[in-house]
């Protein structure tokens, strides 16, 4: 698909801005002040959240690392150390941040290893709201791709469905850009589960299994693919019964935790597959976590559709524009 990465990367921002005005609102709340779902306008500033910033973050830090060279954990976590904790620090850092970012960060900034900045017991959406970069960026094996995706939620989010969900959101992302038909998509994403449920990647992950009190690595991680291969499991169901009206949340979950939000995501982004923008503002209609559903929906819709899914009225006013189309076309080239 001719520019997968652009059109990700912009749908993430673009579902993420639309979203922002609406989290922590429910629908009743959200129509009375939005109008009609299916009319929603993106705000005439168009703000990104935390969802946005922390891609940003790590697209920066993907970017100097694979500069350096072969990518590996030391090589990675190094700069997104630093990207991580220069958000932590910007003033910008007033979007209603996750409170396990900030902690994890706290602790980052103050030099610990991050296997101990890691908050174990956290699988919130954080980690996967910010993955898209290491579905699109090329030249990266499976145990790369997979490693990475496990390694940057583990700076914040340890917890073993944080990781798993983290990995299987990159894992769609890079399918849909590579051209994977979406009517098969579930079916490959549980495959991907199954076939990964028992791996730990020591080599990216080191001794964070042994942090939660877990008998194994293989166990430790075994739960977090199990919690996402029930997620998938009821996505399947949403998804034969899917009525565009109802609150998808409804069905999925409300998107607060990592594995909800992914499936939450990828069930707006289904309903509407030609319909990028419609899925977005489904997404963003929801009664659970509208901007991180929405910025994971549009990052969806984007990689399948390519730059030319997103209105470009809506393009040219969001938020760090400029830096996002650079990535799109770094990765898209």
């Amino acid at each position: 698909m001719t520019g997968s990465a652009t059109g990700s990367l912009v749908g993430l921002a673009l579902g993420d801005a639309l979203g922002f005005p609406t989290e922590f609102n429910d629908v009743p709340s959200i129509l009375s002040k939005c109008g009609p779902w299916r009319e929603m306008e993106l705000p005439g500033r168009a703000f990104i959240t935390d969802d946005t910033q922390m891609t940003l973050a790590l697209a920066r830090a993907l970017r100097t690392a694979m500069d350096r060279g072969t990518l590996g954990p030391k090589r990675l976590e190094r700069p997104l150390r630093e990207e991580f904790v220069d958000w932590y620090q910007s003033p910008e850092n007033n979007r209603a941040p996750g409170n396990t970012c900030l902690t994890a960060c706290n602790h980052l900034k103050n030099g610990r290893p991050w296997e101990e900045a890691s908050q174990v017991h956290s699988k919130g959406c954080g980690a996967n709201m910010r993955v898209a970069p290491l579905g699109l960026a090329p030249g990266l094996s499976d145990e790369q791709r997979a490693g990475a995706a496990q390694l940057q939620s583990g700076l914040t989010h340890g917890h073993p469905t944080a990781l798993a969900a983290s990995d299987l959101t990159a894992h769609a992302v890079r399918l849909l850009a590579a051209g994977a038909e979406p009517t098969g998509l579930v079916g490959l994403l549980r495959s991907y589960a199954y076939e990964n449920r028992e791996t730990y990647h020591e080599r990216w992950l080191g001794e964070l299994w042994t942090r939660d009190g877990s008998p194994t690595p293989r166990a430790f991680i075994r739960r977090g693919w199990d919690e996402c291969l029930a997620v998938l499991e009821r996505l399947e169901g949403a998804l034969k019964h899917a009525n565009p009206e109802t609150d998808p949340c409804l069905a999925t979950g409300a998107g607060w935790i990592a594995e909800e939000a992914l499936a939450t995501g990828l069930l707006c982004f289904l309903m509407f597959v030609d319909e990028p923008v419609t899925a977005v503002r489904r997404a963003a209609c929801t009664s659970g976590d509208s901007d991180s559903i929405a910025c994971l929906a549009g990052a969806f819709a984007g990689a399948h559709l390519g730059a030319d899914a997103w209105p470009a009225a809506w393009t040219e006013r969001i938020e760090h524009r400029d830096e996002l189309l650079a990535f799109g076309a770094l990765w898209d080239s």
